[in-house]
């Protein structure tokens, strides 16, 4: 008797535990609960302890609110040019009424690939590949438009629909490539000319600049040269002017200038008058002629014996080159006249005779006669 009262007492504890434990129910959050009460929908459990009826009430799905994240596998899809592409996609969905997503569709993910499918075959179908790969935007936003129409009645939001990838064919993958790269190396061959254009221009532009600049430097140095050569000159004559030269120091300068003159290295023919005395009798009357214009008198303080021992050097060393000048005519006349003449002598060519030497003596003598002239006039 004690053991059937202790098992009734452990059957009721057992039925109050299990009948407890159904009727109070505990929701997480973001999670609500179907419940039916003999198999007809009574209401919707909220996040929180709810009570339930129990043995009568049953909880018939447990519907989740978060946003969830749908990959569909790739589906194949014929574009307007007839090329059959690839296509992946991603769909982002909440449930925002879980009655609806339970009772008006037995399994709303599958309904949503397969309008996601139909969907993505009407938008491609109007597209070419070209426009099909830069017109991904405009995609996503039809099929999401399409989805979140279609799905409102379901209880479900469709918040984005993206396009994951765009598969063409391998033999239209290798075109595209190659077109690419072409376009590629147009660009570049297109930079590179640009490029060479820019330098050709600007050297250009630099040898410009620079010779016009050379141009510049070279005229103002012609112009400071000539304006140094012009003062230079002026400086000269104002210098004779101011020093009134006499006749001697003219003569004596000119006596000087004869050996530079036979010694050019442009002189091919030099030729001394035989009477050269006369010559610069001539030259001593007229640069006596000069000074008397000028009003040039020569100074008494100048030493006459070192003026006049200068001058015999001078004249020395003109009759020298002179004599040099002579030899070296009449050893070309006799190299050119081709021949000797009868009887072993060389024969002359026709023309004006050979000048005599002039010997230094006399050109000595004369000279110091020129120069004692003056001195007895003024004496």
């Amino acid at each position: 008797m004690d053991l059937v009262i202790a098992v009734l007492v452990g059957a009721v504890a057992l039925i109050t535990v299990i009948t407890l434990i159904r009727a109070v129910r505990i929701v997480p959050q973001q999670r609500m609960d179907l419940v039916e009460r003999l198999g007809r929908y009574q209401r919707t459990l909220t996040p929180g302890l709810n009570l339930l009826v129990p043995f009568v009430d049953t909880v018939r799905a447990k519907v989740d609110m978060r946003e969830q994240v749908v990959s569909f596998p790739p589906q194949p899809v014929i574009t307007s040019d007839n090329l059959v592409v690839s296509i992946d996609t991603v769909l982002y969905f909440k449930v925002v009424d879980p009655r609806a997503a339970t009772y008006e569709i037995a399994n709303f993910l599958q309904a949503i690939e397969q309008l996601t499918v139909t969907t993505l075959r009407n938008v491609i179908g109007s597209l070419d590949l070209e426009r099909a790969l830069t017109s991904r935007e405009e995609i996503n936003q039809h099929l999401s438009g399409v989805l979140d129409e279609t799905t409102g009645r379901w209880g479900i939001k469709v918040t984005r629909v993206e396009i994951k990838a765009i598969e063409p064919p391998p033999s239209i993958r290798d075109s595209m490539e190659k077109q690419m790269r072409a376009e590629r190396d147009r660009r570049a061959a297109i930079l590179t000319a640009e490029g060479h254009k820019q330098s050709q221009i600007l050297g250009a532009e630099g040898e410009k600049q620079a010779a016009v600049l050379r141009a510049d430097g070279d005229r103002q140095a012609r112009i400071l040269q000539a304006e140094g050569q012009a003062k230079a000159i002026r400086t000269v004559f104002d210098a004779i002017h101011q020093a009134n030269p006499s006749q001697k120091v003219l003569a004596y300068q000119y006596l000087q200038a004869l050996p530079q003159i036979a010694n050019g290295q442009s002189n091919k023919m030099w030729i001394v008058p035989a009477e050269l005395t006369k010559a610069l009798e001539g030259l001593g009357g007229a640069l006596g002629g000069l000074s008397q214009m000028v009003g040039d008198a020569p100074s008494q303080e100048v030493d006459s014996s070192a003026v006049e021992r200068e001058a015999a050097e001078a004249a020395e060393a003109a009759a020298a080159e002179a004599q040099r000048v002579n030899d070296e005519v009449r050893a070309a006349e006799q190299v050119t006249s081709g021949g000797t003449a009868a009887g072993g002598a060389k024969a002359r060519p026709a023309g004006l005779p050979a000048p005599e030497p002039v010997p230094a003596s006399e050109l000595l003598g004369e000279l110091n006669s020129e120069q004692q002239r003056p001195q007895a006039e003024h004496g």
